[in-house]
Formats: C-alpha cells, sequence, structure tokens
C-alpha cells in the first residue's frame, strides 16, 4: 500500500524513492509484523484467557504435559494478523504473486481454525475429521498451484547441487507444487508440539527463502548463481520478512514456558506459506533440507504407525521424535534449543548449495 501511495510522490522529493526498493520495504516489514505482535499479544492473550480459549491436551502425551492444558491457544490468529497486514502495508500489491502467498497462508489458517474452533469451542477431541482437513487443504494448495499453472508458471524444478539438472513436470508440476505445499503444511503442524519448538526453526526457514526469493528475483544475482530467474518473485522478500518478523514476536511469548500456543492456525498458516515461497521461488526440494526439522518430525511418526502396524513394534518411544527424546529424559528446553540449533546448521547448507552447484 505505502509503495502505491508514496513512490509516486518522489516527484516531489527524492526521499519517497526508498519505497520502490525491497531491501528497504523488506526490513520494514519486518520490523512491522514484529511490533504488531509486541503490542496486540498481551491484549490477544488477555482475551484469549477472558474466553476460555485453552489448550487440550490429548492423552497420548508425555505426562509432563497435562499441566499445560488451559494454556492459551490459537494464537496462529495473531501470526496471521500480523504477516497480511504488514504485507498489505509494505508489499507490492500489483505483484500477482503476493496474492498467492496471501491466499494459500490465509486458506491453511482458515482450515486450522475451525480445526482449533471445534476441539476448543465445540469441545470436540478429535476437531475437524482428517480426510475434511486433507481435502480442504489439498483444494487451498491445489488451487494456488493451478493458478501459478495457468499464468505461465516454470514447470521445471531443478536439483540441489547439479546445476544442469532440470526437469520439466508440464501439468504435473499442478500435483508436484500441491504435495510440496500440503506436506509443509502439516510439518510444521507436527512440528508444533513444545514451546517455542515450531515457530523457532520456521523462523530461521521464513529468513532462509527471504534471501532465496531476493535471489531468484534479481535477474543478475540469478544468472551469476546459476538459479532459475523467477521474474516477481524477489517480491516476496517482503512476505518473508513479515513472517521472520511475526515468528520473532510470537517466539516472545511462546517461549518456554509458552504464554500462547499458535494451534493447528497458525502451524498449517505457516507450514502453507512455507511450502508456496519454496514452490515461487523454485527451490522445492531444496525445502527439504531448510525444514529438515520439519521433514524429520514427519518421517518419525510415518515410520512409527508403519512398523507397528507391519512388525507389532514402535521405532520411538513416542512419535513425533520430540516426544521420545522428552521419554528418554531430555529436558523440555533443551530439546527445543537443539532443534533450533540443528535448524540454523540446515538452512547454511542449504545457502551454500547456491555455490555448489
Amino acid at each position: 500500500m505505502l509503495l502505491h501511495l508514496l513512490y509516486p510522490l518522489v516527484k516531489y522529493h527524492t526521499i519517497f524513492n526508498v519505497f520502490q526498493y525491497i531491501t528497504f520495504r523488506t526490513i520494514y516489514a519486518t520490523i512491522t509484523a514484529l511490533v504488531i505482535c509486541f503490542i496486540a499479544g498481551p491484549y490477544f492473550i488477555k482475551k484469549l484467557r477472558v474466553m476460555q480459549v485453552g489448550e487440550v491436551i490429548r492423552e497420548d502425551v508425555p505426562p509432563n504435559h497435562h499441566h499445560k492444558a488451559g494454556t492459551p491457544t490459537m494464537g496462529g490468529t495473531l501470526i496471521l494478523l500480523s504477516v497480511v497486514g504488514s504485507v498489505l502495508l509494505w508489499g507490492n500489491l500489483a505483484n500477482i504473486y503476493v496474492w498467492v502467498m496471501v491466499f494459500v497462508t490465509m486458506g491453511m489458517g482458515g482450515i486450522g481454525f475451525i480445526d482449533d474452533y471445534r476441539k476448543v469451542i465445540l469441545k470436540d477431541p478429535n476437531g475437524l475429521r482428517p480426510l475434511w482437513k486433507f481435502a480442504a487443504q489439498s483444494l487451498v494448495a491445489i488451487a494456488g498451484a493451478s493458478f501459478l499453472y495457468f499464468g505461465g508458471f516454470d514447470t521445471g524444478i531443478t536439483i540441489p547441487f547439479f546445476k544442469d539438472v532440470y526437469i520439466d513436470l508440464g501439468w504435473l508440476y499442478v500435483l508436484f507444487a500441491s504435495l510440496v505445499i500440503i506436506g509443509a503444511s502439516n510439518a510444521v503442524n507436527l512440528t508444533d508440539g513444545l514451546d517455542g519448538l515450531a515457530i523457532g526453526p520456521m523462523t530461521i526457514a521464513a529468513g532462509t527463502y527471504l534471501l532465496l526469493a531476493y535471489i531468484a528475483g534479481h535477474v543478475k544475482i540469478a544468472q551469476y548463481l546459476q538459479v532459475l530467474y523467477v521474474p516477481g518473485a524477489g517480491e516476496l522478500a517482503v512476505f518473508a520478512g513479515a513472517m521472520v518478523g511475526a515468528s520473532l514476536g510470537f517466539l516472545w511469548f511462546n517461549t518456554y514456558p509458552a504464554q500462547v500456543f499458535m494451534g493447528d492456525t497458525g502451524a498449517l498458516a505457516l507450514g502453507g506459506a512455507l511450502g508456496t515461497l519454496a514452490v515461487i521461488t523454485k527451490n522445492e526440494i531444496l525445502l527439504l533440507l531448510v525444514g529438515g526439522v520439519f521433514v524429520v518430525e514427519t518421517l518419525s511418526v510415518i515410520f512409527q504407525v508403519l512398523s507397528f502396524r507391519l512388525r507389532g513394534k514402535r521405532v520411538f518411544a513416542m512419535a513425533p521424535i520430540h516426544h521420545h527424546f522428552e521419554l528418554k529424559g531430555w529436558p523440555e528446553p533443551k530439546i527445543i534449543v537443539r532443534f533450533w540449533i540443528i535448524s540454523l546448521i540446515l538452512s547454511l547448507i542449504a545457502i551454500s548449495t547456491l555455490k555448489l552447484r
């Protein structure tokens, strides 16, 4: 909005020229989202307490989690408002990729909100049925991917570390991109089991894709690094910056011991946004590395279920894997911080692939 309102005033004073720069708007989108969380957070948490919107703890979790029952949840609503509000303020609203990001993020967040509402307000422990949830996620993801496809989006994928590998999927790219978005959305949701466990790696991953978006949208840098150039993708650095700011702001209240949980509202939305960033910046495969913590959490659940059904034995003491470490005696803060460290290392390796090609 500010770009469209203030940049035309450059004819009166050169100071307004700064609004054309993605870097400038990315910085302030990050700060704006962070400030929104800081200012609105305490009021939002207080309202959740008054409305008795508290976390419902399942029985199939480690015993030390039961004291968290009643902690305000659905805090993802604050994240959504911070991200979208900041993007609408600082983003280029003429950029179609921005609206695809907003659509997927709000769509996934809406699905998560319905799930949380059923669990917390309607007291339905099952929430939104898995089949309905997956169908709704698929609808949002396919709609976003189809819009890109029919808009002439590049349907090829590249493989990290291999500069000459390019696979054009054609119309199958819609299915591939949808799987990336749905997978990322659910992976973040599975990881959101300890105080600050999911939002920490999300902050790091969003920061990584901020850099990747800027590179993909800058023709000279993209050519120099031999990565796919995506005209207009640089604007998503602003969106990623808003995600970083909102995640940091939410982490202020979500860090151990948490004052609020994001719930499915936040986890599904942030995961969907991360997957869409990976798709539009043409770094879909790299998401496996950037979001390595989310991938391992998801695989731990898959292996646990398959092993129990096929062998009658469990691979882990409990899945997702962060619960396994809890039952092994690791204190919750230690698990959280170590997963953050791993996430940072993986993101650094992912960035290094820009040169290792």
